[in-house]
């Protein structure tokens, strides 16, 4: 049995998710709260295997309490603010819900919980993720996403219709939490979309040495393909 708390301060968010809860089989309200402090206490006396936790509350933020939490329970961040996607993250967040939830979408949750299938899954193609820099804040679908390159410990984002951003994490990360498939790590310093390839054409550099250059559709970027990257995106294009 799969023991569940819910936790905001908006009463008809609650009653949404126990009515997405109703009748599913193996899964127990363990309780609900409506304020942080109340929901501190009851995880404490409830032990609960999963929260369904809002971002935005009175006094402080969903954060704020996972923060506070010696071990924190599995945690499915409900919200209106998709601006909190990458911080959730941070959380080891199982999945990331925009209000209002539609249940597919909520059934996709509960099955990431009841599989403890971990966060680097957590993006599909048609989720959106944020990215922030000084000077402005995009948000893009994973399907909007044509490729990635590493810039020593900073990752340039390539996003169709936009120019490239310089993001403050390393490509490892985005590694981790974009779903693969579609995205994929040719090399070192370079992660596509597979659904994104647009050409693949052979250079001849400089002594005669043979390379290949890539081209993805929606991104006037074009990239150079090694022997090995050539292989991988070969095999993936296969798949």
């Amino acid at each position: 049995m799969l023991r569940i708390l819910i936790i905001d301060d908006e009463p008809l968010a609650r009653q949404h998710l126990r009515q997405l809860l109703s009748g599913v089989v193996e899964v127990e309200i363990a309780g609900e709260a409506d304020s942080l402090s109340a929901a501190r206490r009851l995880i404490e006396k409830e032990n609960p295997d999963a929260i369904f936790l809002d971002i935005q509350m009175p006094r402080g933020d969903g954060f704020s309490l996972l923060r506070s939490l010696e071990r924190p329970p599995k945690v499915v961040f409900v919200t209106a603010h998709p601006g909190h996607a990458v911080e959730a993250f941070d959380f080891e967040a199982v999945d990331y819900l925009l209000k209002p939830v539609k249940k597919e979408r909520f059934d996709m949750a509960l099955d990431r919980l009841r599989t403890k299938i971990p966060s680097e899954t957590l993006w599909q193609e048609k989720d959106r993720i944020c990215f922030k820099t000084p000077q402005r804040t995009l948000l893009a679908s994973t399907y909007q996403i044509v490729a990635l390159e590493a810039d020593g410990d900073f990752t340039r984002i390539f996003i169709e219709k936009e120019s490239p951003v310089l993001i403050c994490h390393p490509l490892s990360y985005y590694e981790k939490i974009l779903p693969s498939p579609p995205f994929l790590r040719l090399d070192r310093s370079l992660m596509i979309h597979r659904d994104r390839v647009k050409k693949i054409t052979p250079k001849v550099g400089p002594q005669g040495r043979h390379h290949e250059t890539l081209n993805l559709e929606g991104c006037e970027t074009s990239f150079s393909l090694g022997r090995a990257a050539r292989r991988r995106l070969t095999e993936a294009l296969k798949e």
